[in-house]
């Protein structure tokens, strides 16, 4: 069975596409983004930092990990039970939240501005300072990307991220600590969320389970609990000289 029909099986079989969001974006919304390796996809990482991964990774799927991320390279995985092989290293672990955004109150915002390629300077800024999780200089090319301005400096923002099948993401919520308890960030949330509604599709988030002050303020809003779940970070081992790990190396296919 080859990668490509593997994928399709996986595809038919899902239960649901939230529950493997990162590799149902690169197969669909965010394909051109993509870089594959077997099962296990990840973003151009000017974009973004995820990788897409099988709930179970077998002995081919860490060898076409390691190929991904290169020697020394890191990312989280999704899910419980990953047991890397030995020549890994895990750095650590946090707990997550998966909210449904079904019963999100949206609507849009007159003085939201879109944000573009010509903002990211300021964003990174913003993203700097409020650190609400990663944010590249081209992740503003995921989807739609919301701002709020005082006296013409961006002090909220909020946009779009994942787009598995009929759902959006939203992401990047953030608000300059000067700026917070103005409501700023509820009404972005509300903004995209109806650029999500108005083409069709359900918004989602996702939080670090620790961070119960962003968690409750979804829940007014609208989004309910979907599934708890992990992120592990792990290390690919770096086999060039000087390096004490070693590890083996697998001819990949190529991506698709």
């Amino acid at each position: 069975m080859t990668a490509e029909t593997m994928d399709v099986a996986e595809l038919a079989t899902a239960p649901h596409p939230l529950d493997d969001p990162v590799r149902e974006s690169l197969r669909g919304a965010h394909s051109r983004f993509a870089q594959w390796v077997g099962r296990v996809a990840r973003y151009d990482p000017a974009v973004a930092s995820f990788v897409g991964h099988p709930p179970v990774l077998d002995t081919p799927d860490w060898a076409d990990l390691a190929e991904l991320l290169g020697p020394g390279g890191g990312t989280g995985l999704r899910g419980y039970g990953h047991v890397p092989p030995p020549e890994w290293t895990v750095v650590r672990e946090l707990a997550s939240v998966q909210m449904d955004g079904s019963g999100l109150r949206c609507e849009f915002d007159p003085e939201a501005e879109v944000l573009t390629a010509a903002d990211v300077p300021e964003i990174l800024d913003l993203i700097a300072r409020t650190e609400p999780g990663p944010f590249l200089p081209r992740t503003i090319e995921m989807g739609a990307y919301l701002g709020l301005r005082v006296d013409g400096r961006l002090v909220a923002m909020a946009g779009e991220r994942l787009h598995p099948r009929g759902w959006t993401e939203i992401s990047a919520v953030c608000t300059d600590p000067e700026f917070r308890g103005r409501g700023l960030a509820s009404r972005l949330v509300r903004a995209v969320g109806a650029v999500i509604r108005e083409r069709g599709e359900t918004p989602f988030l996702h939080a670090l389970a620790g961070n119960t002050t962003a968690i409750r303020l979804y829940e007014t809003l609208g989004f309910t609990l979907r599934k708890r779940s992990k992120l592990t970070f792990v290390q690919a081992p770096d086999p060039r000289p000087g390096n004490r790990r070693t590890a083996g190396h697998r001819t990949a296919p190529a991506p698709r």
